[in-house]
């Protein structure tokens, strides 16, 4: 026969949302055996804020569950955020080895004054923020 899965499932589920998530209380506990999923909270990830749903009440397990999901899935997006500049960097070699030896005159003028716009801008800002920690630092 099949067995329970109560004792395999986390007590609560996280759905992601766009700017955070839908908390959900799992209960196999019933009569059924059924999954049952009550929705108790929205988080938002940007301000940290959780907000009970509905007329659910949050103990402080609830509580400490959600904000600690909440700091892990912040530094994930953090780690994201970072993996994402680090592709970038290797993005940009590669389009250095494109520009150089496979791109046609115009491939070249298709994507030249957006390609020179976006690097100066970021360089900008980059030598920008360098002096800025220069300078903090000789403080």
């Amino acid at each position: 026969m099949g067995h329970s899965m109560s004792t395999d499932l986390p007590e609560y589920y996280f759905r992601i949302r766009e700017n955070g998530a839908a908390v959900f209380r799992l209960d196999t506990e019933n009569r059924q055996r059924r999954i049952e999923m009550d929705q108790i909270a929205v988080v938002n990830i940007k301000n940290g804020t959780i907000k009970p749903h509905g007329d659910a009440q949050l103990n402080a397990t609830d509580t400490t569950t959600i904000e600690n999901w909440i700091t892990e899935r912040q530094a994930l997006l953090a780690q994201r955020d970072i993996d994402d500049i680090h592709r970038a960097v290797d993005y940009l070699n590669l389009t250095t080895q494109w520009a150089q030896s496979k791109a046609s005159p115009g491939d070249l003028e298709n994507v030249t004054d957006a390609l020179l716009m976006a690097m100066h801008d970021l360089r900008s800002v980059l030598v920008r923020k360098k002096a800025d920690r220069m300078s903090n630092a000789a403080q």
